[in-house]
């Protein structure tokens, strides 16, 4: 992962001082949950390659004293994630033989994935880019990839992803999506992010302004994948992400031992519906090295119908799986 980690100097926006002082030692998180580390002993083997970060808002949803807490499990290093396992791959999905000039891949039709940068606010432990080769890309060489758009004229969506795009800064943001903004065929601008649920503080004035100052159209799509993962906080920002026109979906993954339950989905959705986010896809989980002990991908096609008979259709997300070399997410 590149360290993209802003200053936190006084003047620096709010979201910016929150994200300095996200927890990277497994020690101290333990310690704020009130969790002995003998409880937990083997989480100092995995902070290596793919360190712990999670910031202090996001812990404060975390119940005190339970190991098996779903946002806790989510975030903290376990020593299996260096487990050797037949079938799981640094690339589950196929995203270097999709890759284009600047950080663009070109999977689907009409659509382009744009990675603008290796750095998250919290390093979730089933990321399927975990192992992503950021630097080598060359991301944030963005004249390439709008030289690439400019030639695609089949191309009406752009998607703007990670890491996550978010972590850049206002004015970053601001200078990319002028520019696209200016490429006559583009239409529709979709950010994915898990800042609006990590660090909802990122939703400031600063960045409204730049929702609503494109031609583009706006389209978030955050990623909650438990309940407990929406408080007040989060609300108040996807409200105020609406107000400025800005058409908010969920991804969700579903995890072994944390969302792999008709009561804990059911109650996302309504949770996501109530804050004004439209419950769009219930992902599969993708088979990348390290995050074998999140896979309950069988259970999956049963929780579906189980959903469809508690819910409104409108409440129920699509379940999918992203397969390499596919034309688009595989109905499941």
């Amino acid at each position: 992962m590149l360290s993209l980690l802003p200053t936190s100097a006084e003047n620096s926006p709010l979201w910016q001082r929150e994200l300095a002082a996200a927890i990277r030692d497994p020690a101290e998180l333990l310690k704020l949950l009130q969790l002995s580390p003998s409880a937990l002993p083997t989480v100092d083997l995995a902070v290596g390659s793919f360190p712990l970060r999670v910031p202090r808002s996001f812990v404060k949803r975390m119940r005190i004293d339970d190991p098996q807490d779903p946002l806790l499990r989510q975030v903290l290093p376990t020593v299996a994630e260096h487990l050797a396992m037949s079938g799981y791959l640094s690339d589950p999905v196929g995203d270097l033989p999709a890759s284009q000039a600047g950080g663009i891949l070109h999977k689907y039709h009409g659509r382009v994935l744009l990675i603008t940068t290796g750095a998250c606010a919290i390093h979730c432990r089933y990321c399927f880019r975990r192992h992503f080769p950021y630097t080598e890309l060359r991301m944030g060489e963005f004249n390439n990839a709008l030289a690439y758009l400019e030639q695609h004229q089949e191309v009406s969506e752009v998607i703007l992803s990670g890491g996550d795009p978010l972590m850049l800064n206002d004015q970053r943001l601001a200078e990319l999506t002028h520019k696209l903004a200016e490429i006559p065929h583009l239409q529709r601008l979709r950010i994915h992010s898990r800042l609006p649920i990590v660090l909802p503080s990122r939703i400031d004035e600063h960045l409204l302004d730049w929702f609503a100052g494109s031609r583009l159209q706006p389209v978030l799509v955050v990623h909650a994948n438990h309940p407990q993962e929406l408080d007040n906080e989060v609300a108040e920002a996807a409200s105020r992400l609406r107000e400025r026109g800005v058409f908010l979906l969920n991804q969700t993954v579903l995890l072994a031992g944390i969302n792999d339950d008709a009561d804990t989905l059911i109650e996302l959705s309504k949770r996501l519906f109530a804050s004004g986010i439209q419950p769009y896809y219930l992902h599969a989980l993708d088979k990348v090295q390290g995050a074998q002990h999140f896979n309950n991908n069988d259970r999956l096609k049963s929780l579906i119908p189980i959903m469809r008979a508690r819910l409104p259709g409108y409440l129920v997300p699509q379940a999918v799986c992203e397969e390499a070399g596919q034309a688009s997410k595989t109905p499941l």
